[in-house]
């Protein structure tokens, strides 16, 4: 009775948002494409992880259905255009977990979580995945698409001693280009091979850089406040 009750609450959100899209809706909802969009479903994404970073479960709750909303708009606007409805994309998440996880939905079985992983990747490339680091997407924030790109990869973590050597070249660099307050070429490149080199040491203690970063970023926000 729940599942067909909660079928019902969503099928009553899909009837919403094709109203609000309908000649007689809103105007503002009407004029949206899957570009315009795209800045709403990254904000509504982001509300979402601040939520659970400050631990806001009501919150949360109210921020997950923003997000929600923002699937049903986007296979709205793809029905009307007559590529695919809501339908089709809860069918496909459906069929990918069920095929993904055979050790629950068939006859196999996984000893460990790493054994789990291991099966989940290799059936990803029976569906056409021409690399394990296909699906790692370019739009995300940086310290996470290296992190995810190392972690698919099984990418060995780099020595300390080539992060120090890494450190005093861009330290030269930073020094030359103040001293000849001239841009210097090599630096943005070093910048990003040390910090792609610290991503690799994170995960050797299992941190994570993203996080790490937003909670220093949040510190920074809650100190500069306090002092003035």
């Amino acid at each position: 009775m729940k599942a067909e009750t909660n079928g019902k609450k969503f099928e009553h959100l899909v009837e919403i948002t094709a109203r609000l899209r309908s000649p007689h809706g809103c105007i503002w909802d009407r004029r949206q494409t899957h570009e315009s969009l795209r800045q709403y479903l990254l904000e509504e994404a982001y509300e979402v992880l601040e939520s659970i970073d400050q631990q806001d479960h009501d919150e949360l709750g109210k921020e997950l259905g923003d997000l929600l909303l923002q699937v049903v708009f986007h296979a709205q606007i793809a029905a009307e255009a007559g590529r695919f409805a809501i339908g089709e994309v809860i069918d496909n998440i459906s069929e990918k977990m069920i095929r993904r996880h055979p050790h629950v939905f068939g006859d196999e079985k996984a000893a460990s979580v790493e054994e789990q992983k291991m099966r989940w990747e290799e059936i990803k490339k029976q569906e056409g995945k021409k690399s394990i680091i296909d699906g790692v997407p370019a739009a995300l924030p940086a310290l996470q698409r290296a992190a995810r790109l190392q972690q698919k990869a099984n990418a060995p973590a780099p020595a300390w001693e080539k992060l120090e050597a890494l450190y005093q070249r861009f330290k030269t660099s930073a020094q030359c280009a103040h001293e000849n307050a001239t841009p210097n070429n090599d630096l943005n490149k070093i910048l990003g091979e040390l910090l792609f080199s610290f991503v690799g040491i994170s995960r050797t203690v299992s941190a994570n850089p993203e996080d790490a970063l937003r909670e220093a970023c949040e510190r920074f926000q809650k100190e500069f406040a306090a002092s003035k």
